[in-house]
């Protein structure tokens, strides 16, 4: 085993296993897909720490969220062989990577357009033809592809994002981390009759992303 494969075992053993993640599809494709290759050369030595991993290019901070968030936003998200699926966000593409295991097709976006670009390259390089990276706004989706079995938030959103949960199609879940109250929590949203549902799940804090922050409240 090289030393990557040995650090994804441990990765998935010691961070992603005994954070209660027991769906057996989402353990198989954390222990098939190689993290270190969605992150910069001079940071993969860091890919299989426990820590919100920073890929960004440029002066935006973009991250890989922690793995065990990503494996129980994943197993949350119950996503089917059938499902059409949103990742929300998608940095370097290491989430929409791990969703293409699980759907028929997934939509990646990401705001930073180099990125998303190094997304586009890496899941090819995976060999992964159901994934299409497109550089968008977090707050955009793509309506295109729309609508979605399953979103998934590479991260947190401090407001609603009522455009993505209008992606959602009848009986459709978007999974992410709420950072609208303190403690932030893990969130997921069910469409059902047009009306959306919200259940917390468990206590989870991520890094933020770009365009679902909180306005700034105007100080005196």
């Amino acid at each position: 085993m090289s030393g990557f494969s040995t650090a994804r075992q441990k990765m998935v053993d010691g961070q992603v296993r005994t954070n209660d993640v027991t769906d057996r599809r989402v353990l198989d494709a954390m222990l098939t897909v190689p993290r270190e290759a969605f992150v910069p050369a001079g940071r993969q030595a860091l890919a299989y720490l426990d820590l919100d991993l920073d890929v960004s290019e440029g002066p935006a901070k973009r991250f890989l969220i922690k793995p065990a968030l990503t494996g129980k936003l994943l197993q949350a998200a119950e996503i089917g062989e059938g499902d059409n699926v949103l990742v929300v966000g998608c940095a370097t593409g290491y989430l929409a990577a791990l969703a293409a295991k699980l759907a028929r097709q997934v939509t990646a976006t990401e705001c930073d357009s180099a990125l998303a670009a190094k997304a586009r390259d890496a899941v090819t390089a995976q060999g992964l033809s159901n994934v299409a990276c497109k550089a968008a706004a977090c707050t955009d989706g793509d309506p295109a592809a729309a609508p979605y079995d399953v979103i998934v938030l590479n991260g947190a959103a401090e407001v609603m994002p009522e455009a993505l949960l209008g992606q959602l199609k009848e009986g459709g879940r978007l999974v992410g981390v709420s950072a609208e109250s303190r403690p932030p929590r893990a969130l997921i949203v069910t469409r059902t009759h047009g009306e959306f549902g919200h259940r917390a799940l468990f206590e989870a804090a991520a890094p933020v992303l770009p365009g679902l922050e909180r306005a700034a409240a105007f100080v005196f």
